[in-house]
């Protein structure tokens, strides 16, 4: 069943692919019937005739069709195509079911199926693929196939780590069927693409696209005014951490450095070889962190009349939904300078020692686990007040209990529900966490007292509420509102 949304305009696409327009990456794909290939829009081989061009809106449907990914211009760099609807239920139910299979944080427990993937959304599996095939162009698992698939030929061209761990990495259960799908998709072995890819890295350095325009000394300038010392070194060109992750009960630590090559468009991610078997995991929480998938084209036309001097700006996420909570706890009612304070010392205090090549950086943050366990004498001693001591423990318990998810595929507003549960978070903490840590760009904490100022309703009687109802008109992309009127102050 050909897909209903989103449309796509082929004359339209044509003229971006001639102009090789990098604000289209990842908006559509272009497959060229006379070579059997699809490509990026910013591909630098030669533009194809205009009767040779079929577009689709996702790789999966490229695939789909019968097309094989360009070993040039690589499809899998380009950025998702994320794309939030408040208009149809339909829509609604295929792009939540997608942004869940592109999460892998979300199958932690348990390998992705139709009928899991259903259960979560609270509908039969026949339903689900039926709207998903309506929306989209391919069943849920076809859609799946193609993004292990993606990850696997990033992970052979710009790595080299061996195919068995590439093909667990990227979500097969075994050599043998990542092999059998590589070969039925690509026409080529996984060890053949490796030999004819070109530009492969020593170790892992990855590249990740993104669409201009991208403020990129706005979003290090943001990371760098909160940096910890002992765990974050940042600097106007890139921004250098320690970072931990579990996966099936395995703790991986390490380090991971990120740098901008704002000529092609894309981030440079470089990381430890401890964290080489969780890339795909690291790599998703980057592109999260970073904001690499946001769509200018679609926020500046609801934002730009408001805020025309936004346009490349990016929602600042972060790499450990945890980490980024603890640290907003730590921030209620105090100046940014003053919660790094606090994060340091709590760093310090509790976080594990890990060993990097980089002098003053040997710190994590501590997990979960150890500050669920911490005693309130030990945080006070730090000098966090007692209702703040009270939500860290909260959401560490909730955390590592999991009770609640703190990733870009969990359910935003029975998180924050779950959220404003717990002691000592409320509507601005809440909000604030579904920002940055769950990725949902209609976040707006409407009793930020910065805001206020900003939006110039901070002398009404209710500027919660004055703020609120000035908010209406940037739905659904109020989270880039909150970024663009902080940065105008």
């Amino acid at each position: 069943m050909p897909p209903v949304e989103p449309p796509l305009h082929p004359d339209a696409c044509y003229l971006a692919l001639k102009a090789r327009d990098p604000r289209f990456d990842g908006a559509f794909f272009t497959g060229v019937t006379s070579t059997g290939i699809y490509c990026r829009p910013v591909c630098k081989v030669r533009t194809p005739r205009r009767e040779n061009c079929r577009f689709f809106a996702h790789a999966a449907q490229a695939e789909g069709a019968g097309f094989r990914p360009c070993l040039r211009c690589r499809p899998e760099l380009a950025p998702q195509a994320l794309r939030w609807s408040i208009q149809d239920a339909s829509s609604v139910l295929a792009q939540q079911a997608a942004r869940l299979l592109d999460e892998p944080e979300a199958w932690l427990d348990a390998p992705p199926s139709a009928e899991l993937l259903a259960s979560r959304l609270g509908v039969s599996d026949r339903h689900l693929r039926r709207i998903f095939e309506q929306q989209l162009g391919v069943s849920p698992l076809q859609y799946l196939q193609t993004r292990r698939l993606l990850t696997a030929k990033q992970l052979l061209a710009d790595t080299d780590l061996p195919v068995t761990e590439v093909a667990l990495a990227s979500g097969f259960a075994s050599v043998r069927r990542f092999n059998a799908a590589f070969s039925e998709h690509y026409g080529l072995n996984p060890t053949q693409l490796r030999r004819e890819g070109s530009q492969r890295e020593t170790g892992s350095l990855v590249r990740l696209g993104y669409r201009p325009p991208y403020d990129v000394a706005a979003m290090l300038g943001f990371f760098k005014t909160r940096a910890i010392a002992g765990m974050e070194l940042v600097d106007d060109k890139s921004l250098l951490r320690t970072f931990a992750i579990d996966v099936a009960g395995q703790r991986h630590a390490g380090w991971l450095q990120v740098e901008f090559d704002e000529e092609r468009c894309q981030l440079l991610l470089r990381t430890s070889d401890t964290l080489r078997g969780v890339l795909p995991l690291v790599i998703r929480r980057v592109r999260a962190a970073f904001d690499l998938d946001a769509d200018p084209n679609a926020i500046n036309a609801r934002l730009h009349g408001s805020f025309p001097q936004g346009d490349g700006l990016r929602v600042p996420g972060t790499l450990n939904g945890y980490e980024l909570a603890v640290r907003a706890v730590l921030g209620q009612q105090i100046t940014v300078a003053a919660a790094r304070t606090l994060a340091q010392r709590l760093v310090h205090r509790f976080g594990e020692m890990v060993e990097t090549p980089f002098a003053g950086l040997d710190r994590l943050f501590p997990s979960a686990e150890v500050l669920a366990a911490a005693e309130g004498d030990a945080l006070g001693q730090l000098g966090i007040v007692r209702q703040r001591q009270a939500a860290i423990v909260a959401i560490a318990r909730a955390v590592a209990e999991r009770r609640v998810h703190l990733h870009a595929g969990a359910d935003v507003p029975a998180t924050m529900a779950a959220l404003k549960e717990l002691p000592g978070i409320g509507d601005w903490t809440a909000h604030y966490i579904a920002m940055r840590a769950l990725r949902w760009p209609d976040a707006f904490p409407a009793g930020d007292v910065a805001l206020h100022k900003a939006l110039g309703v901070q002398q009404s009687k209710q500027p919660a509420r004055e703020a609120e109802a000035a908010s209406q008109q940037w739905k659904p992309w109020r989270s880039y509102a909150v970024v663009r009127a902080w940065s105008a102050l």
